[in-house]
């Protein structure tokens, strides 16, 4: 596959941070518009549940930026916001149950009609970031409705429908990132791979013998331990690959 290093910005045309995006700004305005000091007196929720919220987007961002050269740190990152989500969730139940409400069902109208909005894709310009925050707004207006609801109840519910929509979509991106990885490694073995064809090719070019034992190019490598520590000998190019152990002395080449 090689290795290649390309722009970082794709994680803006994904539909999970568009939507964690809307999240965050969602969250925001509910905690303007509800937390007060009469219910949050040390302004402790708020921070927690704002903080959380961007927590979700954030890592959403900076683990998608790093699928080129880590998935195990693309994997992780994405994780802890789908934590962060779960955590915000969660938040949202509390105060739902702290004014004596409960969650929508998934039959109830509202519900459906929240899940039935796809967002729309985007087609940004060499202004990206202007192109970007006008299509996040744009498609917030399509939630506005529930999620900028006057009443306390339908906000809660509408963001909550939110945070599991974006975790459904975080926990299908880590099973697809995970088969990815499965089938073609992550940058480091990339790397090894591209360094090891590099070495097959130069080793071909300067006539080094074939290996013994499977007839494949060898490459000139240095004993790392015993007594031949430090001196040159001929190892099979495919050892990393099928662990063929064919090997020649310099000397007798």
């Amino acid at each position: 596959m090689g290795v290649k290093i390309g722009s970082t910005a794709g994680y803006m045309y994904m539909d999970m941070w568009v939507l964690s995006s809307i999240l965050q700004l969602g969250t925001f305005s509910f905690c303007r518009r509800f937390l007060n000091q009469h219910n949050d007196p040390c302004g402790r929720l708020f921070d927690q549940m704002t903080q959380a919220a961007r927590s979700g987007q954030a890592n959403i961002a900076e683990g998608v930026s790093r699928h080129q050269t880590s998935i195990e740190t693309e994997m992780k990152l994405v994780d802890v916001a789908r934590a962060s989500i779960n955590e915000l969730s969660n938040d949202f139940s509390f105060i739902l149950m702290a004014n004596k409400q409960v969650a929508w069902r998934n039959d109830d109208p509202a519900a459906i009609q929240m899940r039935a909005i796809k967002p729309d894709y985007p087609h940004y310009s060499e202004n990206i970031m202007h192109d970007v925050m006008e299509h996040v707004l744009k498609q917030k207006e399509r939630f506005a409705p529930w999620i900028e609801h006057a009443e306390l109840t339908t906000a809660a519910n509408a963001l909550m429908i939110l945070c599991a929509r974006v975790n459904s979509m975080i926990t299908r991106y880590l099973e697809n990132s995970l088969a990815t990885f499965k089938q073609t490694g992550g940058f480091s073995e990339n790397m090894t791979k591209e360094r090891i064809d590099t070495q097959r090719k130069q080793s071909i070019e300067e006539g080094a013998p074939s290996c013994p034992k499977c007839g494949a190019p060898m490459v000139k490598r240095y004993a790392k331990r015993g007594s031949n520590q430090g001196r040159a000998f001929w190892s099979c190019s495919k050892y990393t690959e099928t662990g063929c152990s064919g090997s020649r002395s310099i000397s007798n080449q």
